[in-house]
């Protein structure tokens, strides 16, 4: 019985109607506060009930190994205040951030608004974080005091002072300030809630980012490109060229989307407008197949040669086995991880053991791209 489904998120989503972004701040005050107490009796619970382990689902990628292929992406943890919770929570990595060299608000209230009816998010945040500075204080004294159990990224975005002809400075800012302290890192440009930010995705200005970084990268940490799922095929092809040229360890498909196509919300509670006049990207159910889509192409465009992390729409098993066998060799799980509750990792993870015995194959890795593969006669 789940009782999150049953009980929590109804009363939280439709009888007390809580404003999301707040329940967002208590959520990771928890978690905060849990990922400080490592060896607690409530740890041990979430572990015994969350956590499935099975080496068919371990990978090694890029000199990381993860025991499952189901991670936490990018947003929820923008600070890294909670890094030490996410292996008990069931992840088998999780990505912090998007954390800019400057401190900045974000964009103004309200700004995360839940589109049930579409099993989506529209959020419009904004980079809202503490800084790199910050982060980098914090998560050395987490690395210090814990023995970490599953791979952290770090998700890096651009200030919002920042001019965009200097965004490949604000980029190496901060990576010079946490290089030591992720076992990953992803340049997000295509955040559609920072002005010009996408723009970063064109082949010159991403080119000049990528130098920098891979510059002061000595000891070699995997950096990943994060893009958009509005882009058409020939920017997706010339960010790939870049991937190889600059060598870098993959690229994660997708962010949210700005299409607003087919969506039921017809309006908002908190605003009353439709989504169509809210400014902002859509995450959840309605990017799932785009995603999927991007995932496909880039793996078949690179004979699965760049490592892929799919991220959007997946709440099952069967969304998940979808991504995978489309070409990601990993995924990352947010909305629906907001919809389905704590319960929905140990589900996927069980469902993708399901699909891997159904399917005669003895490791998640032999799934990746199982879609797209020539079959050999």
């Amino acid at each position: 019985m789940d009782i999150y489904q049953l009980a929590i998120r109804p009363l939280l989503f439709n009888v007390v109607k809580t404003d999301s972004e707040w329940l967002h701040q208590q959520t990771i005050r928890s978690f905060s506060w849990l990922s400080k107490t490592p060896a607690s009796w409530a740890n041990q619970r979430l572990q015994k009930s969350l956590c499935l382990y099975d080496s068919r689902l371990e990978q090694n990628l890029f000199g990381l190994n993860f025991p499952n292929p189901v991670g936490l992406a990018a947003g929820f943890d923008k600070d890294g205040v909670a890094a030490g919770i996410w292996s008990n929570l069931g992840f088998g990595f999780a990505e912090v951030g998007t954390v800019t060299f400057h401190a900045q608000p974000g964009n103004p209230r309200p700004r995360l608004f839940r589109l049930p009816l579409d099993k989506a998010a529209l959020n419009r945040m904004g980079f809202n974080n503490s800084g790199a500075v910050a982060m980098a204080a914090r998560l050395a004294q987490e690395k210090h005091e814990l023995t970490r159990s599953i791979p952290i990224g770090i998700n890096l975005g651009k200030s919002k002072i920042t001019p965009l002809e200097a965004a490949a400075q604000d980029y190496l800012d901060s990576f010079r300030l946490l290089k030591n302290l992720g076992d990953y890192f992803v340049v997000n440009v295509s955040s559609p809630n920072t002005p010009g930010l996408r723009s970063l995705q064109d082949a010159s200005m991403l080119s000049a980012i990528l130098d920098l970084l891979q510059q002061e990268n000595r000891a070699h940490k995997p950096i990943f490109v994060k893009i958009a799922p509005d882009l058409d095929w020939v920017a997706i092809a010339d960010i790939i060229t870049l991937a190889k040229t600059y060598q870098l360890a993959g690229i994660i498909a997708t962010n949210t989307t700005i299409s607003r196509d087919r969506l039921k919300t017809q309006a908002i509670d908190q605003t009353g407008k439709s989504p169509q006049d809210e400014a902002g990207g859509i995450s959840g159910e309605p990017l799932r197949d785009r995603s999927t889509e991007v995932i496909r192409f880039i793996w078949q465009q690179t004979q699965g040669q760049i490592p892929i992390i799919g991220v959007g729409g997946i709440f099952s098993a069967e969304d998940a086995w979808e991504k995978i066998t489309a070409g990601a060799s990993l995924i990352q799980v947010y909305t629906g991880w907001i919809y389905e509750g704590p319960m929905m990792v140990r589900r996927i993870l069980a469902g993708l053991l399901s699909k891997l015995e159904q399917s005669g194959l003895n490791s998640i890795n032999e799934a990746v791209g199982l879609q797209t593969k020539i079959p050999k006669f």
